[in-house]
């Protein structure tokens, strides 16, 4: 059976942000990469991205506690042509790797237009989401690529083999939001299966098969079996797309080797491909950005078909999502906040309280 979902309490961000980083240090993670990794979760959740935010600390601890993650590494760089850099994550989060990568391309593409970041020996870096808004902040394009652990079959296959892997790009404009698309190949992100099963919710019975290839409305089932590619073939060519470009180019884990999050035996050695791009390589950037409004105009002024009210560009709930929750809060059930506080508990940190 699965239970009723809990009640939900709202914190303030800031509260969430010193929480989060508290606990991080705690575990070992230096304070300014605690930051950084913190920052990353919050604005997951400030995003409605929920499966993706701090309720994510408790399954990273325990890969630290596990020793399959290194909460001390500092990745680092290497330069292989004057738009073209790698960067090692020595088996540190994600976070930190990625952050280090894009800021490198976004270095690259001021000077060349376009700059280009293989990472391998990384971790899983949450939203995608989080690194396409730091090449926006700085005015560029940008393409983020990531692969994962198994967990969709190719289309005619029955077993896990390819990852639940995001396909994310964005660009800046105007008056208008920027473009920002954060999409998985699947129907639907793997992360919103577990956050389901720890809220004791079911899913929507198209989401994914268990283990006998049913169709199941239990995420406990659901984690058993396989995801569900979008689209069928058109879904998984892009999960294999994001493992040629994550995993076979950048020398990390792929064809169904990167290590599953909750598996303890060895390091995810997650891979992932960055680009930044000048957007004002043919224009001036005030041009691009007017056309990038211009567009938007045309995306969301179209005539609605029956049974919608309003168009969205592609980000923009996300963006409004985090207008209101700047203001109310973000939202954690019961069981959330209790398992947060058992992490904190564990190192001695503040409770994430009311």
């Amino acid at each position: 059976m699965v239970a009723e979902p809990s009640l939900t309490q709202s914190f303030p961000a800031d509260r969430v942000l010193a929480f989060a980083r508290d606990v991080l240090i705690g575990n070992g993670v230096p304070r300014e990469q605690a930051h950084i990794v913190a920052s990353c979760l919050v604005a997951a959740d400030l995003r409605g991205v929920d499966t993706h935010g701090v309720n994510r600390i408790p399954s990273y601890m325990q890969r630290i506690r596990q020793k399959v993650l290194d909460p001390a590494a500092i990745p680092t760089l290497h330069e292989a042509t004057p738009v073209v850099a790698q960067v090692d994550g020595h088996n540190g989060f994600g976070f930190l790797a990625a952050s280090m990568g894009m800021d490198k391309a976004i270095e690259m593409a001021r000077v060349y237009g376009i700059g280009m970041v293989a990472v391998k020996h990384s971790n899983h870096f949450g939203m995608s989401a989080w690194v396409v808004q730091k090449a926006i902040a700085a005015d560029m394009m940008s393409l983020v690529f990531t692969n994962s652990s198994p967990a969709l079959p190719v289309w005619g296959g029955k077993d896990k083999l390819v990852g639940v892997s995001p396909l994310a790009c964005g660009a800046p404009a105007g008056k208008a939001p920027p473009f920002i698309l954060d999409m998985a190949p699947s129907i639907a992100a793997r992360g919103k299966i577990y956050k389901a099963k720890r809220r004791g919710e079911k899913i929507p019975l198209d989401w994914a098969l268990d283990a006998n290839g049913e169709t199941t409305d239990d995420p406990a089932k659901a984690l058993e079996g396989v995801m569900l590619p979008m689209g069928g073939p058109k879904g998984s060519a892009l999960a294999i797309m994001m493992d040629v470009f994550s995993g076979v180019l950048s020398g990390s884990a792929f064809a169904g080797h990167v290590t599953n999050p909750y598996d303890p035996s060895k390091p995810a050695d997650v891979g992932h491909f960055l680009v930044a791009i000048k957007p004002d390589l043919f224009f001036s950037l005030d041009e691009f950005k007017e056309r990038m409004d211009y567009l938007y105009q045309r995306v969301v002024g179209c005539e609605k078909r029956p049974g919608f009210d309003r168009i969205y560009f592609p980000g923009e709930i996300e963006q409004l999502t985090q207008k209101e929750r700047e203001s109310s809060g973000i939202p954690y059930t019961t069981s959330e906040v209790e398992s947060l506080n058992k992490e904190a508990e564990m190192v001695g940190a503040q409770l994430l309280t009311g």
